[in-house]
């Protein structure tokens, strides 16, 4: 793998002001519909509404799905394992805020 096979990490914060419909979840991943579903089937991401012609996706799933594509691109990941790597990231993640809370830097 050389530098031109890596996908750029972009980082900042969700305002979740708005949702994207799957096309445009689509459109800003770079992904085909039928992954995200697979995402969707393994509780990766949960979009909002029943239908999915009607599927609203948050901000925070937007991330996820750039997460997972990364996972999967760079290290090769199976949906499986992208589920428990995110959910462990997000673990952690809470566990360094209440660490930040509670003075402990």
């Amino acid at each position: 793998m050389n530098s031109h096979d890596l996908l750029p990490v972009h980082t900042g914060t969700v305002i979740e002001d708005d949702s994207l419909t799957l096309e445009q979840l689509c459109h800003a991943c770079g992904v085909h519909a039928d992954w995200v579903i697979s995402l969707v089937e393994e509780s990766i991401i949960e979009p909002e509404g029943d239908d999915i012609h009607l599927w609203r996706f948050s901000g925070t799933c937007l991330v996820r799905v750039r997460s997972a594509l990364r996972l999967q691109h760079d290290l090769g990941v199976n949906l499986a394992g992208i589920a428990l790597a995110l959910d462990l990231m997000e673990e952690l993640e809470n566990l360094r805020t209440q660490l930040k809370i509670m003075g402990h830097d």
